[in-house]
């Protein structure tokens, strides 16, 4: 008797078919949520020989649909689309929406329509408004960095007449021409201008133009002179010998020899202060022109300018004109109609050419403009808003006050400036020394260890030189309080402790304003 096993006394008691009866092996493949074709017979479901515990799948029927299977509901995929009828009609939500949109589309056009019109006749009025002379609208790019329009803020030391940035560039570039010049000069070698402005453009790394040679020939007039001259040896192809080029000659005294003058090193700084006086001569006249604008007026002489006015705008002074420089002679060549009349005119009678000038001169008088209008006088500007209801007397006392205290800022020369500045750090000084005396308790401190440690107690770097100096000043202007012993070799400070030193330092505050004002 063969040998049983457990599973199949429970095959046994399932329902279905029966346990022995052999399955077929499934195929193992993704489900299809199509169902068999009809006709086709149903793969038969049969039990492995030994038996299983899986029950088995029940056949396909096509006479009722079935759910999707259950590997799809894990996977799921998406159920093909099925395809419209052709003659379907579309729903009325479908047709309302197509409607809204052509609407809004329309709407959206006619408001584009609208605003390109208003657009033509905003340029339509800009067109026919004709600008004003003298101040033409300037492009949005062509506004100077901020180094260049902020240049006199930002030099170092005491302000006194600073030159605008274009005015400094266009002195080195003078300097570097005069360099250029003089090497061509000293070797007897004929100055153009096509090796002027290579050498110029190598030393500056700047463009180098006819534009600033006449600048510099308006600034100094008598530095060189200008030429037009052809048949120069030249070594470039671009450049023929038969053409005019401008030559530069340095313009410089005889010397008592009689020999050629050599453009030394003297004569370089020489030239070179000379520029640099007739720039700063320039910049004076437009300061003296806006001292003029102001209210009330000023006037500085210019011997005893040592600033410009505080609201005086340097890097905004215009830029020099230009001179005229010589131009290469015209060619006699008739290419246009106009010149072949010219060369007509020319051949006339002088009967008929006074003729002609003189119908051109009855012609012009008709057109010529009248006599120019009398120009209003200037009315004071009026008071702004802030300053209703003030006294007019008592803003002219206080514009002449500021009128004055700035001409005395204006006229004020380096030694007082420097003075000024010491006396405004002294009232803290004072303090910085009493303290270092208390904190010392001595009676009295060697020069030397006075300003060492007041040096390393100030707020700002100083050298032991000027902290003496302020110490000098100090003691001169309070004799009571702080006084000089000289023994031997050395200087003893004494400073007097129940000063009042709140009191001392208002004196010195007053003494600061009174220096200022002066």
């Amino acid at each position: 008797m063969a040998q049983r096993r457990v599973t199949d006394f429970f095959a046994r008691r399932r329902s279905g078919p029966p346990a022995c009866l052999p399955r077929a092996k499934q195929v193992l493949r993704t489900p299809s949520p199509a169902k068999p074709a009809p006709g086709l017979p149903a793969p038969a479901l049969s039990d492995p020989p030994g038996g299983s515990r899986k029950r088995p799948r029940p056949a396909a029927d096509p006479a009722h649909d079935e759910p999707a299977p259950p590997a799809r509901r894990r996977l799921r995929l998406p159920l093909p689309p099925t395809p419209e009828p052709a003659d379907a009609v579309p729903r009325k939500d479908t047709v309302s929406e197509l409607q809204a949109c052509l609407q809004r589309a329309r709407k959206l056009g006619a408001r584009v329509q609208a605003l390109r019109a208003y657009a033509q006749e905003g340029d339509a009025k800009k067109s026919s408004v004709p600008e004003p002379e003298g101040h033409p609208a300037e492009p949005c790019g062509e506004k100077a960095p901020a180094y260049q329009r902020f240049h006199a803020l930002a030099q170092p030391g005491v302000p006194g007449l600073v030159l605008p940035y274009k005015y400094q560039v266009l002195a080195e570039m003078f300097r570097s021409m005069d360099t250029v010049v003089g090497m061509l000069h000293n070797r007897a070698e004929a100055v153009t201008f096509a090796k002027v402005k290579q050498g110029v453009q190598d030393m500056m790394h700047r463009r180098f133009e006819e534009r600033n040679v006449g600048q510099i020939k308006t600034v100094y007039p008598a530095s060189y002179r200008f030429r037009q001259e052809r048949n120069i040896p030249t070594f470039k192809d671009g450049i023929k010998r038969s053409d005019y080029q401008l030559t530069i000659e340095p313009l410089l005294d005889q010397e008592a020899s009689g020999a050629a003058p050599q453009l030394t090193a003297s004569w370089l700084l020489q030239r070179r202060n000379i520029f640099s006086r007739n720039l700063v001569a320039r910049v004076k006249e437009h300061h003296k022109a806006f001292l003029a604008t102001l209210d009330p007026p000023m006037e500085v002489p210019e011997d005893q300018l040592t600033r410009w006015h505080p609201c005086f705008n340097v890097d905004e002074v215009p830029d020099i004109e230009p001179a005229e420089l010589p131009r290469p002679p015209p060619t006699e060549k008739l290419v246009t109609a106009q010149e072949l009349l010219a060369r007509a005119r020319s051949l006339m009678s002088p009967r008929m050419e006074k003729a002609l000038n003189d119908l051109a001169l009855r012609t012009a008088e008709p057109s010529s403009p009248g006599s120019p209008c009398p120009v209003p006088p200037a009315t004071p500007p009026a008071a702004p808003n802030a300053l209703k209801g003030v006294s007019q007397a008592l803003l002219e006392r206080i514009r002449a006050k500021e009128a004055q205290k700035q001409l005395a800022q204006m006229t004020r020369c380096p030694e007082q400036e420097q003075r000024l500045r010491q006396l405004e750090r002294l009232p803290e000084l004072a303090r910085v020394l009493r303290g270092v005396f208390v904190s010392e308790r001595k009676p009295a401190l060697t020069m030397e260890v006075a300003c060492a440690r007041m040096v390393g107690s100030y707020h700002t770097a100083m050298s032991l030189g000027d902290m003496e100096q302020h110490l000098q000043l100090l003691a001169e202007l309070l004799p009571n309080w702080l006084t000089l012993h000289r023994i031997r070799t050395d200087t003893y400070l004494k400073l007097d402790k129940t000063a009042d030193l709140a009191g001392l330092t208002v004196r010195l505050a007053h003494l600061a304003r009174t220096e200022e004002g002066l």
